[in-house]
């Protein structure tokens, strides 16, 4: 069993789906029958994870309001609600505080990646990591950014969205961190983990496991429409062992 407690960053304005989701937070838009955060819940409880905390701030009484305590999908859920947009960085920092144990998953509550959360724990304690990244190929990382890591699954680079084209490792937005790297986030404004506190991490502390696809993200409406068409397939095997919830 998996012993991890586990961070969603469902806070975004969502400002480009809008127009085809407009009344809701993004991580709420509904996939195959359900909201698309429901789904990563589900699958993160078939993990055997059962505490996870929601850090919301756009519209977050709507994600509150339908997930309650977690009571309904077997989970302890809690919230920590952004009053203004701290970026990625600064919301984990906030949310950290109602964690427990040292070591903690983090995930992007708009995107969908299968991940091993036993192999990304194993990974990291091998490595003695601050984090550790899951990562994914794709045959364009132009649109996404490319990260580059060595023989040992070090993290040593990390390159801009169109700074390099075709195939190459892209960052699934699935980390899991130890609890020290949080004092290194300013605790007050915007901070990024993908320009401020991932780089901060190169030269050892920072790892990665490559892991299979698809990656696949709902930020736009085509990518909306294409993640939906694809995790209706995948979905339905997760919905089926879960239909005595809700």
């Amino acid at each position: 069993m998996i012993h991890l407690e586990v961070i969603v960053l469902a806070g975004g304005m969502g400002t480009r789906l809008r127009q085809v989701v407009n009344d809701r937070p993004k991580p709420m838009a509904e996939v195959a029958g359900r909201p698309f955060l429901e789904w990563l819940l589900l699958m993160l409880r078939g993990q055997q994870v059962r505490r996870v905390v929601l850090a919301i701030g756009y519209k977050g009484q709507a994600i509150q309001a339908h997930f309650g305590d977690g009571t309904a999908w077997g989970m302890e859920i809690s919230y920590s609600h952004e009053q203004t947009p701290l970026g990625t960085g600064g919301c984990l920092r906030l949310a950290s505080s109602q964690l427990e144990g040292e070591r903690f998953v983090v995930l992007n509550g708009d995107s969908y990646c299968p991940v091993d959360l036993g192999l990304l724990q194993r990974t990291h304690v091998l490595n003695a990591a601050d984090a550790t990244l899951w990562l994914v190929e794709v045959p364009d990382c132009s649109r996404y950014g490319a990260v580059e890591v060595d023989a040992s699954n070090r993290v040593v680079s990390f390159h801009e969205k169109g700074d390099r084209a075709g195939s190459g490792l892209i960052n699934a937005g699935i980390y899991l961190f130890e609890r020290r790297v949080m004092e290194r986030i300013p605790s007050r404004g915007a901070v990024s983990l993908e320009t401020a506190v991932f780089p901060d991490l190169l030269g050892g502390g920072l790892s990665a496991v490559v892991g299979n696809g698809p990656f696949l993200d709902i930020g736009t409406p085509e990518d909306y429409l294409r993640a939906t068409q694809y995790l209706e397939r995948e979905f339905e095997s997760i919905g089926t062992q879960s239909r005595s919830v809700r």
